[in-house]
């Protein structure tokens, strides 16, 4: 395992795609037991995943377990007591005690060891904290004495059992007050607030312990949210020996007089994704000359939107890039819109087009705001952004790709990708405009839109990953072929530390 803030090794492809909220896991937990697994079997597990880790990614020394009264401080007392085996000099910090009959009580009689109070000194002299306090299912905020002890922790080693309390699993805010972990030991699954943000940050590296939970409770669950991971989610089209250009689709970009390099950024990565031909619809000719200085296999025409239209075989349509946020935009989204037939990407200004008239994206296929641009359409993002991804896609009824360095990904019917590949050095100027285009070919090529929104996110950071420094949006393009190749063996990510322990 690599020290927290360092690039880790490609974490193994068998990581579940599956998210589980807060929620969702409580009633797997519940589903395992009904069906004959040991609640305290499943701690013992739990705390031996934690002692595992410990040992493997921390060198002994003066350790103290914070403990919790819920089944989060079970795991930490057994933890707690597999380390002092070991030979760790290990103290426990009790909040409050079990609740009797439970569990966590049961781990709890077992520790011998040590116990001192529960406050800041607790921490004062340790060399590694296990934050035992509270897991993924925080309702409240962190108040009082447990504020001031899990920021006394900071400067220190922290190794968070679920997530780092304080934390909420399921959007990854901040509930008061969180630590800054080096290492995160989960179960069974991921939740979202391991890859939202700030939660994301916060757990440092993050493992899941597989601690024996049947995977048939899943089926009862059915989880919603996903990581956003090739061949879990999506595969890429394939197409046969006879296929010709055509078949692969025919995207069309309309474009602005002011900034035609969107649309040339649109085009150029939607060629190298894939897309057969690529048609820069140009608003006059001033535009269309400052376009065709672009790549030569790139199509430019000055015909009106109604010809082009006309054409059955442009199936897919990028409008947005480049474009301002005015009523002639909004009038070409409503002709595209009301042509039918269409597959159609709208972003940047054919959304804020429709600033406070959600109902005028209706038809679209995707569209991908940033948070500023949601905003101005949907209303503030707020702390679930899972939620709101979700709130726009049920009242558009398009895939809605909400960006930023932790993208989520709603389809209509409620299902949730979160991005987890994506690097720092996506957030320069037309990085957005790659992002569309090369969605806009994988639809012109015949994905369904979540899917292909999926694909997309994912490619461009791919993509990212092939230059760590001084990347622009033009280097993008140029790296799209190495992301696609890798798609078969594809992993989660390397900005986000996430590993499969057994």
């Amino acid at each position: 395992m690599g020290a927290a803030g360092s690039d880790p090794a490609v974490p193994a492809p068998s990581l579940p795609p599956e998210l589980l909220t807060p929620e969702e896991m409580a009633r797997a937990d519940a589903l395992a037991i009904a069906g004959g697994v040991s609640g305290l079997a499943l701690m013992e597990a739990a705390g031996r995943a934690v002692a595992r880790a410990a040992l493997r990614r921390f060198r002994p020394g003066p350790t103290v377990v914070l403990a919790g009264p819920g089944n989060n401080g079970g795991d930490g007392y057994v933890a707690a007591r597999l380390l002092e085996q070991a030979g760790w000099p290990v103290a426990v910090a009790a909040l409050a005690p079990p609740r009797a009959g439970s569990d966590a009580a049961a781990a709890a009689a077992r520790w011998r060891g040590p116990t001192v109070p529960f406050g800041p000194e607790a921490v004062a002299r340790a060399a590694l904290v296990i934050d035992a306090v509270f897991g993924a299912g925080l309702a409240r905020p962190v108040e009082g004495v447990v504020a001031a002890t899990l920021a006394a922790c900071a400067g220190r080693a922290v190794l968070a059992v679920d997530v780092p309390s304080g934390v909420d699993g399921a959007t990854g805010q901040v509930r008061g007050v969180a630590p800054q972990a080096a290492l995160t030991v989960t179960f069974f699954r991921l939740k979202p607030g391991h890859l939202l943000l700030p939660g994301r940050i916060l757990c440092g590296e993050t493992l899941l312990a597989d601690i024996g939970l049947p995977a048939a409770v899943l089926a009862a669950v059915a989880p919603r949210s996903f990581v956003n991971l090739p061949g879990a989610l999506w595969r890429l089209p394939e197409h046969g020996a006879a296929v010709h250009k055509y078949a692969r689709g025919h995207l069309t970009v309309v474009g602005g007089p002011a900034m035609t390099g969107a649309a040339r950024l649109v085009a150029g990565a939607a060629r190298r994704a894939g897309a057969g031909l690529v048609t820069i619809a140009a608003p006059d000719a001033a535009s269309a000359a400052a376009c065709r200085a672009g790549e030569p296999g790139t199509i430019v025409t000055e015909e009106p939107l109604a010809a082009l239209l006309a054409d059955a075989r442009r199936r897919a349509w990028v409008i947005g890039p480049g474009l301002a946020p005015e009523p002639a935009t909004r009038a070409a989204l409503r002709r595209l819109l009301a042509a039918g037939g269409r597959q159609v990407l709208a972003d940047a200004g054919a959304i804020t087009a429709c600033a406070d008239a959600p109902e005028a994206l209706r038809g679209a296929a995707v569209l991908t705001p940033h948070e500023g641009e949601y905003a101005r359409v949907f209303g503030p993002v707020g702390g679930d952004k899972p939620a709101a991804a979700r709130r726009a896609a049920a009242l558009t009824g398009a895939a809605v790709l909400l960006k930023g360095p932790d993208t989520v990904i709603a389809a209509p019917d409620g299902r949730v990708a979160i991005n987890a590949n994506a690097p720092s050095s996506l957030a320069t100027a037309g990085s957005g405009d790659v992002l569309a285009g090369i969605i806009g070919a994988l639809l012109a090529r015949g994905m369904a839109p979540f899917e292909a929104a999926c694909a997309g996110a994912w490619l461009q950071g791919a993509a990212a990953l092939q230059q760590p420094q001084g990347l622009i949006a033009e280097d993008l393009i140029n790296f799209l072929p190495a992301a696609l190749s890798a798609v078969d063996g594809a992993c989660p990510s390397r900005r986000v530390a996430l590993g499969y322990i057994r």
